[in-house]
C-alpha cells in the first residue's frame, strides 16, 4: 500500500476536469462528480464543494471537492486518472457514438501540522464570483485566486459567499498538492503527482472506459469489465473500486 494510504487519510481532495470531446467531455465530467458524491453519501461521508466551473448547458469544465470519511483515502486513491465515456450525446442527431474524457485526481488531504504554508511564500489576489446559467452570482469580491509563489501551484475558490472561507477552501487544496508534490520529489519521480494521474486526457491514454451502448464499465490496469453502467454512475461502485485495489495489489 501506498504511503499515504498507511497513515490513513479519511479525507481527500478531487479535482474532475472535462479532457477531449468539448461539451460532451464536460457533461461526463459532471457525471463524474454526481457519481463519486453519491458514493460518499450512500457511505455517510462527508462532501464539500471547493470549487466549481461550470458550462452553460450543466456540464463541468472542472470541479474541486472535499470528500471525507472513514477510508475515504483508501478506497478513492485509485480513481485518478483518465476515464473515457463510449455514448450517443443527447446533442447528436444521426445517433453516432462519441468518444470523451475527463481527468481525475485524487489528492490526500494534509493534517494542519504536514504541510506549513508560510504567508510569505503565498500571493493573493481577489475578484467578484461567477457563474453559468443565470446562477446565483456574487456581486462582492469573495472569490480569491492564491498562487503559492515557490511552486508556481495557483488555486482558485469561488463557491462559497464568505471570502474568508473560499481562502481556507484554496489553503487546503494548495496544502494536498504540496504534500503529493512533497511525496512525489522523495520518490525522485519525473513530474508532479497530479500530472502524473491524469496524464494529458487524450483518448488513448484512458485507464477505465464508460460504455454506455454496451451497459459496461471496463478498468483497463487489471482488464476487467462491470455492468449496469447506470448503477455505477449513481454511486453504486463500492464492489468496483474494491476490485480494482484487490487487482493492482496482486499485480
Amino acid at each position: 500500500m501506498s504511503q499515504e494510504g498507511e497513515q490513513k487519510y479519511n479525507a481527500v481532495i478531487m479535482e474532475i476536469r472535462a479532457g477531449v470531446g468539448g461539451e460532451e467531455a464536460a457533461l461526463f465530467a459532471s457525471d463524474l462528480v454526481r457519481m463519486y458524491t453519491r458514493f460518499a453519501q450512500i457511505r455517510e461521508w462527508k462532501v464539500n464543494v471547493l470549487d466549481s466551473s461550470l458550462t452553460e448547458i450543466g456540464g463541468t469544465k472542472d470541479t474541486t471537492m472535499e470528500i471525507s470519511g472513514e477510508g475515504a483515502y483508501d478506497l478513492l486513491m485509485n480513481e485518478a486518472g483518465v476515464h473515457r465515456v463510449q455514448r450517443i450525446p443527447t446533442t447528436e442527431k444521426q445517433g453516432r457514438i462519441h468518444t470523451s474524457t475527463a481527468t481525475v485526481a485524487v489528492l490526500a488531504k494534509p493534517s494542519a501540522t504536514e504541510i506549513n504554508i508560510r504567508p510569505q511564500d503565498i500571493r493573493s489576489e481577489y475578484y467578484k464570483a461567477s457563474g453559468a446559467g443565470g446562477q446565483y452570482v456574487n456581486k462582492r469580491m469573495s472569490a480569491i485566486r492564491i498562487i503559492h509563489v515557490p511552486t508556481g501551484e495557483v488555486v482558485t475558490c469561488q463557491t462559497e459567499r464568505s471570502l474568508q472561507q473560499n481562502k481556507e477552501n484554496a489553503l487546503a487544496v494548495l496544502a494536498a498538492r504540496l504534500l503529493n508534490k512533497q511525496k512525489q520529489d522523495m520518490e525522485k519521480q519525473m513530474g508532479g503527482a497530479r500530472k502524473a494521474q491524469i496524464g494529458t486526457a487524450m483518448r488513448e491514454e484512458k485507464m477505465r472506459t464508460y460504455n454506455f451502448p454496451q451497459d459496461r464499465v471496463t478498468d483497463h490496469r487489471i482488464n476487467k469489465s462491470w455492468h449496469d453502467i447506470e448503477g455505477i454512475m449513481n454511486g453504486k461502485i463500492e464492489k468496483m473500486v474494491k476490485n480494482i485495489s484487490e487487482g493492482l495489489k496482486q499485480g
